[in-house]
């Protein structure tokens, strides 16, 4: 009997523990205002650093991130001074940094890639090409696997990851970019040719141009450039077209540059896609990310692969 009773409390402590397993989307939630400031402060995506962060602690549920605190994978290396923790990885008893907080953990990642010259040519890419991120950190050695930057990749497109770069970047003016981020923005995407239209400067961009790219081309914040356009959020260019550099005050130009591209015909419910956020739907639409929010009761710009909008009313 005593045997019995022991094997229910064992299946139950199982059962629970289970249980309280944390999802990657509970992770996301849990971490992407940090991932976001960490951003800003060094430049490292957004969208990298929550993807690293879900594979190397498998969702926040590791042995390793639940004893020290450590969501990278970090090893204690020559330079570490700090508490340290024994943990079998390539080899048995590894020595892991230990941190007291997540939030240490975040901000050492960032210092860790800062600092390091063999990771200097990342911040050369442009901010929300992740995809170049993902390869050329398994490129500078950051990890065995020969699948990281797919599994990296996947994550991200996956939980809609970008959209937390772009998050960070739409609080960013160009001052705060490094001089390398700026220099490896590509010049053939953010064009310097310009016309007048109605006595203002605009430029014209092709599809796929981050409005960052533009601004920075032309020497002005971003916020300047989405108040001169009327835009709320940053991101690309989902078609060819005129942007303006100059304010015009007192018209909104969001229809003459972003123009309304759907029919009355078309349903007025969209499922959000791979890679796609607000600030990309309401362009799609022409409607605003305030009233997006608005219809859908949304609480913040967070979406969800397959989570259906109302666009129109």
């Amino acid at each position: 009997m005593q045997k019995l009773f022991l094997f229910i409390v064992l299946l139950f402590n199982l059962v629970l523990a289970s249980a309280q397993d944390m999802s990657a989307q509970q992770y996301i939630d849990m971490y992407k205002d940090v991932a976001i400031s960490e951003m800003i402060r060094s430049g490292v995506p957004a969208s990298i650093t929550l993807a690293q962060g879900l594979l190397e602690t498998e969702n926040g549920n590791s042995e390793l991130v639940k004893k020290s605190n450590n969501h990278f994978g970090i090893k204690c290396k020559n330079s570490w001074n700090g508490e340290k923790v024994y943990h079998d990885d390539d080899a048995s008893g590894e020595c892991f940094r230990k941190y007291n907080t997540s939030e240490e953990s975040y901000r050492d990642h960032s210092d860790f890639l800062k600092g390091r010259s063999h990771y200097a040519f990342l911040f050369k890419l442009e901010p929300a090409n992740y995809k170049g991120w993902a390869y050329g950190l398994k490129k500078a050695g950051y990890a065995t696997n020969p699948r990281y930057p797919q599994m990296l990749i996947k994550s991200i497109e996956n939980y809609n990851l970008n959209q937390y770069s772009l998050a960070a970047l739409s609080k960013m003016d160009s001052n705060q970019l490094s001089v390398q981020q700026k220099e490896g923005i590509d010049s053939t995407t953010a064009s310097s040719s310009f016309k007048l239209i109605n006595g203002v400067k605009a430029v014209f961009a092709t599809k796929g141009t981050s409005l960052l790219a533009i601004a920075i081309k032309n020497d002005l914040s971003l916020t300047s450039l989405l108040e001169y356009n009327g835009l709320k959020s940053d991101g690309m260019l989902d078609q060819d077209g005129w942007v303006l550099i100059e304010n015009k005050k007192k018209e909104s130009l969001v229809d003459r540059f972003f123009p309304n591209r759907h029919s009355k015909n078309e349903a007025h419910v969209h499922e959000v896609k791979p890679k796609e956020g607000l600030y990309s739907i309401s362009k799609k639409y022409s409607v605003s990310v305030k009233d997006l929010k608005e219809w859908n009761n949304l609480q913040s710009d967070d979406l969800q692969i397959g989570q259906k909008l109302i666009i129109s009313k």
